[in-house]
């Protein structure tokens, strides 16, 4: 397969279980547990502190667009930074190795670069709230609404996945019941949330960036340290099950399934750089909400951009791990061997704390774990009640009450979105393999929305009835996809569904809009000025370069520069 299978239920619930029963998962002690209260202190007096600054909804929503460019960036990333990163990638990194680096250095960054440069400057300077508001503009209220719903709907599922990871961990290190650990966890992020809004959430996921770093790096080095650094790793690796081919990123034909090295490098590229890739990082409101909370265009266009720096480097304090439990870490040696035990590859993390990190340290790391997951959960409830109450309630339910009703009523949605999440955590517990069930959403929403945005950015004959047909065809071809492939049709094992319903539902969604788009009738080039890129004055895309705007290290499209030539320089390196 190119795209990575592991299973999600085998880490928290399986082999974490496993550990808890025989009393070995993680001797935390008193020391261990005051970090972790003290963590959770800071996390709800952050919620506590944000309320004071909350009066309008847009506070609320947007964190009125006044916060700095290095916060909104820290946040951009830690919002992502969730169970999926940790768990998962130190999970490939056992696995796969080196190669698992394409999920950041082609799979992540260049995507967040043509954010910053290109998208930025449509989304912001539009002064739109919310990525389906972007919709209604370009494509009018039919399209506003599949957007506006089908988003609604991820988002919720999405936010139970990183519940139901939450609350696993706290009943695999408490022993508590899981459905208690759900709704304590629940709690905790909806206190903050509810309290202080997209600024909360944004604050807290600057703190969990920290705190998680804080988690992984001692984890990273001590394990360097245990296996004889990095010399030692590359013998021990290169001896091991898959040998030297884990320790370089390309071509990778081990993760993408393809035995012909051209066809793995096409398959990386188009697949995972292009369609998944594009499709979440440029139009995912998760992420692109913390843009939109910063106090200029410059700023919002450096979010994405100072977030790729950080993430570009994570894969290290992540995947790296991983690579070393799987070398010195007994059960994990035996299971790359075997493939067989009560442990697989996403123990890998948990085996790492339980082995080489003292109680204080310890703490630090279990804080790290559960920052990663909060800080998933925490920004899709905080989309999640932007759209909801922007996109279909003021849209189309109630319809103009005072901005205060607005502000009240996204706490309640918040509320509303928390209770759902509880429900969808106890789906998300049916699966054996979540990561399947993620990526299967991602392309059912995703790939087709990217397709729009795209055709509809710089194609100036796409029509709004292009735009709500090619979402809804673009979308049930997936789903097509998908149960084909579970009932047998199609040969698609692990995430094979996912990648081959991306692919169709961003091709069906083109087709669709070019085909609809001729066979009706366009805006006027004035209405479409801000929303088109050919129509729109150049001017209006830039970034202003004076005030606190000013400044060479301000200017988005000399960092991004920067940042590219490094993503090309670790290819090179590590390739």
């Amino acid at each position: 397969m190119w795209w990575f299978s592991f299973d999600f239920v085998g880490s928290v619930g399986g082999g974490a279980a496993v550990l808890l029963a025989q009393g070995q998962l993680l001797d935390a002690n008193g020391v261990d547990y005051a970090l972790l209260a003290l963590y959770f202190a800071f996390v709800l007096g952050i919620g506590w502190l944000a309320r004071r600054a909350v009066s309008t909804s847009l506070d609320f929503f947007l964190s009125g667009r006044a916060l700095p460019a290095w916060v909104t960036g820290l946040a951009f990333i830690s919002a992502n930074l969730g169970a999926i990163e940790i768990i998962g990638m130190s999970a490939n990194g056992a696995e796969y190795g080196m190669p698992t680096m394409h999920y950041f250095w082609i799979g992540a960054v260049p995507a967040m670069l043509f954010l910053g440069v290109v998208m930025m400057p449509f989304y912001y300077g539009s002064k739109v709230r919310s990525v389906p508001e972007f919709m209604l503009r370009r494509f009018g209220k039919a399209a506003h609404l599949v957007n506006g719903i089908s988003f609604a709907l991820a988002q919720v599922l999405i936010a139970g996945v990183n519940l139901y990871l939450l609350a696993s961990i706290v009943n695999a290190l408490l022993g508590w019941p899981l459905w208690v650990s759900v709704l304590v966890a629940a709690l905790i992020v909806l206190s903050y949330t509810a309290l202080g809004g997209l600024s909360a959430a944004i604050y807290n996921e600057v703190l969990q960036f920290f705190v998680i770093v804080a988690a992984l790096l001692p984890l990273t080095i001590v394990g360097l340290v245990k296996v004889g650094g990095v010399q030692g790793l590359v013998d021990k690796v290169t001896a091991s099950k898959g040998g030297a081919e884990q320790l370089t990123a390309w071509p990778g034909a081990e993760l993408t399934g393809f035995s012909n090295p051209i066809l793995s490098v096409i398959g990386m590229i188009f697949g995972l750089g292009f369609v998944l890739s594009f499709g979440y990082w440029t139009t995912n409101f998760v992420e692109v909400q913390r843009a939109m909370a910063s106090k200029s265009m410059s700023a919002a266009q450096r979010t994405p951009i100072i977030g790729a720096f950080p993430k570009m480097f994570i894969p290290f304090i992540v995947i790296i791990p991983g690579m070393i439990a799987a070398v010195i870490i007994p059960e994990m040696t035996n299971y790359k061997l075997t493939e067989q035990g009560p442990y697989d590859y996403n123990d890998a993390i948990l085996l790492m704390m339980r082995d080489l990190l003292p109680n204080g340290i310890l703490g630090i790391a279990l804080a790290g774990l559960l920052a990663s997951f909060m800080a998933g959960m925490a920004a899709n409830l905080s989309s999640f009640n932007t759209v909801f109450t922007y996109d279909i309630w003021q849209a189309y339910v109630v319809k103009d009450k005072p901005d205060n009703y607005y502000l009240q009523m996204g706490r309640w949605v918040t509320v509303g979105a928390t209770l759902a999440a509880v429900g969808t955590a106890f789906i998300a517990s049916g699966y054996e393999n979540l990561m399947d069930y993620l990526q299967q959403l991602f392309s059912f929403f995703n790939a087709p929305l990217f397709a729009t945005f795209i055709l509809g950015m710089f194609w100036k004959r796409m029509t709004a009835h292009a735009g709500w047909s090619g979402l809804v065809l673009g979308t049930a071809s997936a789903i097509t996809v998908y149960a084909l492939a579970e009932t047998g049709v199609l040969d698609l094992p692990g995430q094979g569904a996912s990648f081959v319903g991306a692919g169709v539902a961003f091709v069906v969604d083109v087709i669709v809009s070019v085909v609809v788009s001729l066979a009706t009738k366009p805006k006027t080039d004035e209405q479409l000025v801000g929303l088109v890129w050919g129509l729109t004055p150049k001017e209006n895309l830039k970034a202003s370069t004076t005030g606190e705007d000013a400044g060479w290290y301000r200017r988005p499209g000399l960092l991004a520069g920067i940042a590219l030539i490094l993503i090309i320089a670790l290819n090179i390196i590590f390739g």
